[in-house]
């Protein structure tokens, strides 16, 4: 049995790299309809930002919807980006922009003390309810430049513990196996593989 599955984010991104990990599985990716609205993330935690998405998009689109949370905590700078990743500094610059400040913020930063992890929470939820939540964290160090030119965000700046390239150097097979958002899904997918919609909660 086959069924759609609403990837929650207007990140275009995150609706690849999640759709990519799903294909082969038994659920059938949708995307966010044009003109649904933005949901206002305003939780402490990545846990709470990715239950709100979750219920909020599921009930807008009537779908069961996968909505993740996800940020860069740089040690440094006392764990920021971190909840305010995708808008931190200053929500009108680019990401481009917004790496190349961070490397500013970091420029009197020894190698040594450049430790910074992505981490990822993943909420499935349905009907009001949630109903399964994953979690993924991927160590590394921030690089003292941009380095590549894929990946999105902050995947320039990043370079994943025992590897030599960042995230923006890796193709997305390879930043799937390593990476936050890559442990969450498969963890999710565990639960999807049996999970029935008609159940509700399990």
């Amino acid at each position: 049995m086959t069924g759609p599955l609403l990837i929650a984010t207007h990140n275009v991104g995150k609706v690849r790299e999640i759709s990519a990990l799903l294909a082969g599985t038994r659920w059938q990716c949708a995307g966010l309809p044009a003109g649904t609205p933005d949901f206002p993330e305003d939780g402490a935690t990545f846990a709470e930002n990715a239950r709100g998405k979750a219920l909020f998009y599921a009930d807008r689109v009537g779908l069961p919807a996968l909505a993740d949370d996800s940020g860069l905590i740089i040690d440094a700078l006392g764990g920021e980006p971190g909840i305010y990743s995708a808008r931190y500094i200053d929500p009108a610059i680019t990401p481009g922009e917004r790496n190349e400040r961070v490397l500013q913020k970091l420029t009197d930063t020894p190698t040594a003390s450049r430790t910074a992890r992505f981490t990822c929470h993943l909420v499935l939820a349905l009907s009001g309810q949630v109903v399964h939540e994953t979690t993924g964290t991927c160590e590394g160090h921030i690089t003292e430049q941009v380095c590549g030119a894929g990946g999105f965000g902050y995947d320039p700046i990043f370079r994943p513990v025992g590897h030599a390239r960042t995230f923006a150097q890796i193709d997305r097979d390879a930043k799937a196996l390593l990476s936050h958002r890559g442990q969450a899904v498969r963890t999710m997918i565990d639960f999807l593989q049996t999970w029935d919609p008609a159940l509700g909660v399990s």
